[in-house]
């Protein structure tokens, strides 16, 4: 009873808004009615931790009703039915027109075809009775003339005159009767097989069309009227009409639908609006058996109900056309020098374990973390099918040379850059000193250049920048920077010393380094000096002057009384206007660390050469393996500065590290990256420098094993700034022989701090200190470990009192502080007395024949293999009679 009354309240809410949109019900109409039923589970915990399970079930059901075959007559609208009117754009009532079209041509097409299958079935039908009561007739006459025939016979035989022709006749309708029989019969089978499968074949066909009609389908919404006719018209949003066909004169204009809408539907699977409704309210935290989508069951979209909607839908999957890609897919993977089997295994996009298998295969048992060299990957990576590219070392490099590239930025001259070379002692600190009009040279240990000084001079002619180095062969790595910073070479030679070992090698780098070089030739005021001799000299060594042909300007000055000054600037300007040197000034900096130290105060110092752009206090730099924003920038006098331009050098603080010296220096926008490059190159310069380490390992190893035991000399240097360590480490190596080789077990800048004292315990070593000194703590933990700590402040001390001679005593006793004569070919060259007797590394006051010894010559270093020594005492002897 309730079932009828809601149907009731249905039909009468149907007619209702039938009323209201315009049309009357003729007769019975098509309705499809739609129901879905979603079920969900909501896991929502209680306040003691336990969590429950909670099934949500939501059903719906929507009722369409077809369209009338004529369009509802339009109202004119009303203000207050285009008020409640929805609103839809003119591209979608077109579209919608369209595919409401569409449709209803497709329902017109599938229902004349079942008409016309129809009607052949009758027809067939209509032509195998007209067969069977044709064959039924035929069978009736033929009997006819069977009786007829019989009749005929049994006539009376009185009339014998008439029997020859009856019996004619009745033979010749006998005949014909079987005849007409037999194809009947014939002709009766053949038609009933041919209309048989006629039949089949419409049965078949109609039954496919009933099917597809009968199917689900998915329907669209149709298109409102282009005015509301009421204002209830909205209420009949959800309900579809079949399109009334157009007259035979009425044209019904078609908009084509807007390319990129976001509201068009595909006209192979056209889904409802309402399904899409119901997937945008579908909330996102809930957690549920299928996708959010509820489109997990069957294939026409609906959700299949119960705990078995997954395993529906993967069956749904299995049984679908998807297949998976077959071909292999080859991916071109770019192999760092090294590189984890973790990272290899992402590059591949395979798992790490299909790595370490193909690894065991090859015969390498690994890890997931195990580092593995380029070569070795490459492999790998080939043997699992893919191209392997080895990466370019300097890859961080390029990117970094990429960074200033996209903005071009106007170059400005700028003043050259100008380093003074030469040998020790030649002058070249005095020469820069009476240009800056200073006293530089007087404040450096032992009047010898042990750092790169950088300064910029303005002069009447213009700015130049000097850079000065040192003139001992132990600083070759700084005089190599000099020349790769420079503009221009300024090679000093002293007109009464003449080329010396220092001179060809400034030559040499700056040969390398395609600079440009000015000859000065100082101390002419001096006697003695003959310029003469110095120009062959220089022209031996392929240094051409001017007035020869060449192209290097050959100038007499002396830095005491100022002869020549002018001139040497004058033609290192003259150079400069050639090379005609330009420079970015509003672009990020980049320059070139001259020297770097670790002040007890400021933290690590670096003074940098600011080749291009402008450098700011508050800049992010990246100088090599370290990083920092730059807190303060001062120039050469100790003057704080905001910024600095091209060719300025400055000393800034701020950094994370002392860099090493002669690194680039360049200013980033983002620290971030300027950290992780700056990571990345520690751990690349770690990774090389182990390897670097293992290598040397095993060399010393066969060494020793070829050649025997060798004696160490380990040592640890510790330097106030990078240069100087570079130069005391190379001199140091320089003295290993074949019986003695000097170990640097370690090598900074910085104090002596009691883990270098520790190290030197644990490793045996003699600790130098190079302008440093030992905190309190140091000092006290040496000297109760017997730790020996010596202090130097000029390179020459340092490298003559490890220049130890290795002696061995053929006769008689060797004391110390006893006297002796240097004999070289058995000529007596030097006499003196030993300063310092060593047996292995502890100072004893006697050696004793057959033994071996080392010693020192108090004032007299030159002591060559070969060489004797003759050990005697000075003995007073009271006189007898």
């Amino acid at each position: 009873m309730a079932s009828n009354n809601v149907k009731e309240d249905k039909d009468k809410l149907l007619g209702h808004l039938r009323r209201a949109h315009g049309t009357t019900p003729e007769g019975e109409k098509k309705k499809i009615t739609l129901t879905r039923k979603e079920t969900s589970e909501i896991k929502q915990a209680d306040a003691s931790g336990k969590s429950r399970t909670i099934q949500v079930e939501v059903r719906k059901k929507r009722t369409f009703v077809q369209r009338d075959e004529t369009e509802a007559p339009v109202v004119p609208s009303t203000p207050a039915a285009v008020a409640a009117a929805p609103v839809i754009d003119e591209a979608e009532r077109a579209r919608r027109a369209e595919e409401a079209k569409r449709q209803a041509e497709l329902f017109a097409r599938q229902e004349a075809e079942l008409r016309e299958k129809k009607a052949q079935l009758a027809k067939l039908e209509a032509e195998k009775e007209a067969q069977a009561q044709a064959a039924q007739k035929a069978k009736e006459e033929a009997e006819a003339k069977a009786r007829q025939a019989e009749e005929v016979k049994a006539e009376p035989a009185g009339e014998p005159a008439g029997e020859p022709v009856a019996e004619e006749v009745k033979t010749v309708v006998a005949e014909e009767a079987k005849k007409a029989a037999e194809q009947a019969a014939i002709s009766q089978a053949e038609k009933a097989a041919a209309t048989e499968l006629a039949r089949k074949a419409v049965e078949d066909e109609v039954a496919q069309i009933k099917a597809m009609m009968s199917a689900t389908r998915k329907v669209v919404k149709a298109p409102p009227p282009p005015a509301p006719a009421e204002p209830a018209a909205k209420a009949s949003e959800g309900t579809l009409r079949k399109p009334a066909e157009k007259k035979p004169g009425e044209k019904k204009e078609e908009k084509k639908p807007v390319v990129g809408d976001k509201k068009s539907i595909k006209s192979a699977n056209v889904s409802s609006t309402w399904q899409d409704d119901a997937n945008k309210k579908r909330p996102g935290g809930l957690k549920t058996r299928g996708p959010a989508g509820g489109t997990s069951g069957g294939r026409d979209g609906w959700r299949s109900g119960g705990p078995k909607g997954r395993r529906a839908a993967q069956a749904e999957e299995r049984n679908s056309n998807f297949q998976m890609p077959t071909e292999a897919i080859v991916r071109d993977v770019h192999v760092p020098e090294t590189i984890t089997v973790a990272e290899l295994a992402h590059n591949m996009a395979i798992k790490a374990s299909e790595v370490i298998k193909h690894l065991m295969k090859l015969g390498q048992m690994v890890t997931i973390n195990q580092v593995l060299d380029q070569e070795t990957a490459m492999i790998l990576v080939e043997e699992m099918g893919h191209r392997a590219h080895a990466a370019k070392i300097n890859d961080i490099e390029a990117m970094l040379a990429d960074v200033g590239a996209g903005a071009e930025h106007e170059a400005a001259p700028r003043a050259p850059v100008v380093t003074v070379m030469g040998h020790v002692d030649h002058g070249k600190t005095s020469l820069l000193d009476y240009i800056r009009r200073t006293k530089v040279a007087s404040g450096e240990a032992g009047g010898i250049t042990q750092h790169i000084g950088a300064y910029h001079v303005r002069t009447p002619r213009g700015m130049i920048t000097f850079l000065d180095t040192p003139g001992h062969e132990a600083f070759t790595a700084m005089r190599a920077r000099g020349a790769q910073a420079t503009d221009i070479v300024i090679l000093v030679v002293a007109g009464d010393d003449g080329v010396m070992p220092q001179t060809k090698e400034a030559i040499a780098h700056a040969k390398a380094a395609g600079v440009p070089l000015v000859v000065a030739i100082n101390k002419m005021d001096k006697q003695g000096a003959n310029q003469e001799r110095v120009t062959q000299e220089l022209i031996n060594e392929q240094v051409i002057p001017e007035e020869y042909g060449g192209d290097s300007p050959f100038v007499p000055v002396s830095a005491k009384s100022g002869m020549g000054i002018d001139s040497l600037l004058e033609n290192v300007l003259l150079q400069a206007e050639v090379l005609e040197l330009t420079a970015p000034v509003d672009a990020p900096a980049k320059g070139l660390v001259i020297e770097a130290r670790l002040d007890k105060g400021k933290g690590p110092v670096a003074t940098v050469l600011v080749q291009s752009g402008t450098l700011k206090r508050g800049d992010v730099v990246l100088a090599g393996a370290e990083y920092g924003r730059v807190r303060a920038m001062l120039d050469e006098t100790g003057k704080a500065i905001a910024e600095a331009g091209p060719c300025i050098p400055v000393e800034i603080q701020g950094l994370t590290g002392v860099p090493a010296a002669g690194e680039e220096v360049m200013v980033l926008a983002d620290e971030r990256k300027a950290r992780e490059i700056s990571l990345f190159r520690q751990g690349k310069y770690r990774d090389v420098k182990l390897a670097k380490q293992h290598a040397a390992k095993l060399e010393n190893l066969f060494e020793n094993i070829a050649e025997g035991e060798v004696k160490n000399l380990p040592m640890i240097i510790k330097t106030d700034v990078q240069g100087s360590q570079e130069a005391l480490v190379h001199a140091m190596q320089k003295l290993s022989t074949d019986e003695v080789r000097v170990q640097v077990v370690h090598a900074a800048v910085g104090g002596i701090s009691e883990s270098d004292v520790n190290l030197a315990v644990a490793s045996k070593a003699v600790i130098i200190g190079f302008n440093t000194r030992a905190d309190a703590l140091a000092r006290a933990q040496a000297e109760n470990n017997g730790i020996d700590i010596r202090y130097y402040n000029i390179i020459y001390d340092a490298i003559d009192d490890v220049k130890i001679a290795g002696c061995q005593v053929l006769e008689g006793l060797v004391r110390r502080g006893a006297q002796v004569r240097l004999l070289r070919d058995h000529v007596v060259i030097w006499s003196g007395e030993i300063d310092t007797l060593k047996r292995f590394k502890d100072d004893v006051r006697e050696v004793k024949s057959g033994f071996e010894c080392g010693l020192t010559l108090k004032g007299y270093n030159d002591i060559k293999e070969g060489d004797q020594l003759e050990v005697y005492e000075v003995q007073e002897i009271a006189r007898t009679l």
